[in-house]
């Protein structure tokens, strides 16, 4: 019992000192960091000017309404479960084919996965008109509904999600800053649990959207896999941009041939994103029916509203330029086409799953009405802020892991020259020349 309280009363000093260690290395550093720590600052301060005129006024300074009741916030949550979700494209290499370079960089593909999930629920908190009110979905403190609720179990499975991420990293750093293996039961089942995870939470998304039978534009099983194949092209497409200037920055070791097998997993995808994306186009035109309204709507415009149809055509040829760049070797595995793939999936797929899912969705609604949605400036204000808490946070956990996580070259050598002069016979003076 003694022994069992000491390892405890140790376990808290390490953890504490651990936490120390964090503070310093996230308070410390360069002008540039800091410049980069005030312009975040100034984004989130954006943010809380623009919510607050939204709580204190109500949503009637967005431009949402009765029959657009979604907008800037629902889309740009569905496309960020989908980079959260992307985790599971460098834990399935990293982890299950324990392929070295990949492994080595999982750990900041899950602090982007914790900093785009909560950045999602920071959307829909936004979208709430009474946020104060979400204790009533959580189980034991209100009543949820749940199995029944997809919105209840939506908010279980993202915050479980959440959890788990930030247990898997901090554990992993944990481990890395005492400088001892982490346990590989604990650890393997973690990141195991993480794969079936990340996709959960955008099936359970999806299906929020599919489900609706008065929607048809969403109304379609197809709906899940296209939303699992975005997430497993915008998410890998911004770890690749994120990974570069970290390099490059922070002078860390990343290597090339992660990069673009990253980039490979990415094209594949991409392919199978294109093809159902064809496959529902071409079912919606052929059958000719009164549902695909939605879709004429969206890619001809209907009644004279064409306002749509520079965003449809945009992000289809963003996915299908991007497609043919990364296809060819040559192109995927040069850095500056590479980053251009990258940017033109980015905004391919954002386009797709935010303008191009939610406004054709609702619009025309059930009666047949037209109506046209825009974002409003408050609108536009919250999501300026609440996309500098995600890269707050990304910054401040990159910080912490990148001196624990990779080794620097000279602190590697300078332990390796200490290392081998403890292992070398210790001899006495006289008996140099005899050695010599």
């Amino acid at each position: 019992m003694v022994k069992i309280k000491e390892n405890i009363k140790e376990t808290i000093q390490k953890f504490g000192s651990f936490n120390i260690f964090c503070l310093k290395e996230v308070t410390r550093g360069g002008l540039a960091y800091y410049a980069w720590l005030a312009f975040l600052g100034v984004l989130i301060l954006i943010g809380i000017v623009g919510y607050h005129q939204q709580f204190v006024h109500g949503h009637i300074v967005d431009n949402m309404s009765d029959t657009v009741p979604w907008g800037l916030y629902i889309g740009t949550y569905a496309f960020l479960v989908g980079v959260a979700a992307a985790a599971v494209a460098l834990a399935v290499p990293g982890y299950v084919y324990h392929w070295q370079p990949i492994k080595e960089i999982v750990v900041l593909g899950e602090i982007i996965a914790i900093s785009a999930v909560v950045m999602a629920l920071l959307n829909v908190t936004a979208d709430l008109g009474h946020p104060e009110r979400i204790w009533h979905a959580f189980p034991i403190l209100g009543k949820p509904n749940l199995p029944l609720s997809l919105i209840a179990v939506n908010i279980l499975v993202l915050n479980a999600y959440l959890i788990l991420n930030i247990i898997i990293v901090t554990y992993f750093l944990y481990t890395s800053y005492l400088r001892r293996p982490y346990n590989k039961i604990f650890f393997m089942t973690l990141m195991l649990t993480s794969i079936p995870a990340a996709i959960s939470i955008h099936a359970v998304t999806a299906f929020i959207f599919n489900v609706l039978p008065a929607r048809p534009y969403w109304n379609s099983a197809i709906l899940v896999p296209r939303f699992i194949s975005t997430a497993l092209c915008a998410g890998p497409a911004i770890m690749i941009l994120a990974f570069k200037v970290l390099r490059k920055v922070a002078d860390i070791d990343i290597k090339d041939k992660a990069l673009f097998k990253i980039a490979e997993i990415m094209v594949i995808v991409l392919f199978v994103n294109l093809l159902l994306f064809m496959a529902e186009v071409v079912t919606e035109f052929r059958s000719a029916t009164v549902h695909t309204i939605h879709i004429q709507f969206y890619f001809k415009g209907l009644k004279g509203h064409q306002e749509l149809i520079l965003w449809a055509w945009s992000g289809a040829l963003c996915n299908v330029f991007a497609f043919l760049l990364l296809l060819i070797p040559k192109t995927r595995n040069t850095h500056v086409t590479l980053n251009i793939g990258c940017i033109l999936v980015i905004v391919g797929v954002f386009i797709e799953k935010g303008i191009g899912l939610v406004l054709p969705g609702l619009s025309p609604g059930t009666l047949g009405m037209l109506y046209k949605y825009s974002p409003s400036m408050v609108e536009v204000m919250i999501s300026i802020g609440i996309a500098g808490v995600g890269a707050l946070i990304f910054t401040v956990y990159s910080k912490i892991a990148i001196p624990l996580a990779f080794y620097r070259p000279y602190e590697a050598n300078k332990e390796a020259i200490e290392e081998g002069l403890e292992t070398l016979p210790k001899v006495s003076v006289s008996e140099l020349p005899r050695i010599l």
